[in-house]
This record gives structure tokens, C-alpha cells and sequence, in this order.
């Protein structure tokens, strides 16, 4: 079995990675309105976080993007703080560290960008995903910060940088 490794998006991997997040999300029933399955940027990622102070990542495994997510300022809020976005795996990247792999290369891009906190939205289903945030460090925040459009993620985290 090849070794998974991370790596930035490139254009060439927009309909790949559009897949993957659709799948992920119908897998796990989160509803296709308010949530990342309704976002525009879906079919163009490499093209949304090609701007200042935004990186998205792919993870590899066997020749085949297996999951994938991104850091970004946070939208429609004045403070330092950006967003841990559209953190997504196919069921064959789960339970392998891939979660802990990704979310650590956002991080690190994050605290080169000078941000102060790291936002994150998330379903309360999703118990695996609040595992993973809990265990890097995130802590629950009692209201959501700024307005991501994603008002059927009612689990709000941060995490100091």
C-alpha cells in the first residue's frame, strides 16, 4: 500500500476533488442546503483559495485524492481568525491518521498566514470529525463567528494558533 501525502491543490484536481466532497456529504446525510454541498466554490477549489492567505490541500493515497481541506481567512468577520474548511475523507482515508496529518498541515499554513485563532464548523453528528478537532486542540464555542452561509452547521469550534 502506497503511503498517503498532502499536497497543495492544483487546477487539474477541481472535478476530483468536487466528487469526493459531494460523496463524503451524501454518505453522511447532511443536508444539501446550507451546508458545503450548496457552495459555488465546489467545482473550482484550486481557483476560490488561489488568493492571499488561503491554501487547500489534497491527500494521496494510492494514486487517488482520498480527502481534502483547506484553510481561509473567515468570512464576514473582522478579526484574525480563519477557517478550517471542507475537511473532507472517503471512507478508506478514515482511521488511518490522515485526519490528524491534514488538519496539522492547515495549522502550520495558518500560523504562517499570522492568523490568531482557527474557526471551524461542523454537524452534530459528525463525532469522529469533533474527536479529531478536540484531540488538536479545538475547544466548542457557544455561537458561531462571522457568516459562512452554512447555517445547517450548528457545532462551532476555535482553536488559539
Amino acid at each position: 500500500m502506497n503511503e498517503a501525502f498532502i499536497r497543495e491543490i492544483e487546477q487539474r484536481d477541481n472535478e476530483k476533488v468536487a466528487i469526493v466532497i459531494r460523496k463524503v456529504l451524501i454518505d453522511m446525510g447532511v443536508p444539501k442546503v446550507g451546508t458545503a454541498y450548496a457552495d459555488k466554490a465546489l467545482d473550482s477549489m484550486f481557483e476560490n483559495y488561489n488568493v492571499p492567505k488561503a491554501t487547500y490541500f489534497v491527500v494521496e493515497l494510492n494514486n487517488a485524492i482520498v480527502g481534502c481541506a483547506g484553510i481561509a481567512k473567515l468570512e464576514n468577520y473582522d478579526g484574525n481568525v480563519c477557517e478550517l474548511q471542507k475537511m473532507y475523507f472517503l471512507e478508506e482515508a478514515r482511521g488511518k491518521g490522515i485526519g490528524s496529518m491534514m488538519i496539522r498541515a492547515c495549522l502550520e499554513k495558518a500560523k504562517i498566514y499570522g492568523f490568531d485563532k482557527c474557526y471551524l464548523e461542523t454537524m452534530p453528528y459528525m463525532k469522529a470529525a469533533q474527536k479529531l478537532y478536540l484531540k488538536t486542540g479545538f475547544t466548542y464555542l457557544d455561537d458561531k463567528m462571522g457568516d459562512t452561509g452554512h447555517y445547517s452547521c450548528p457545532v462551532w469550534m476555535i482553536k488559539d494558533l
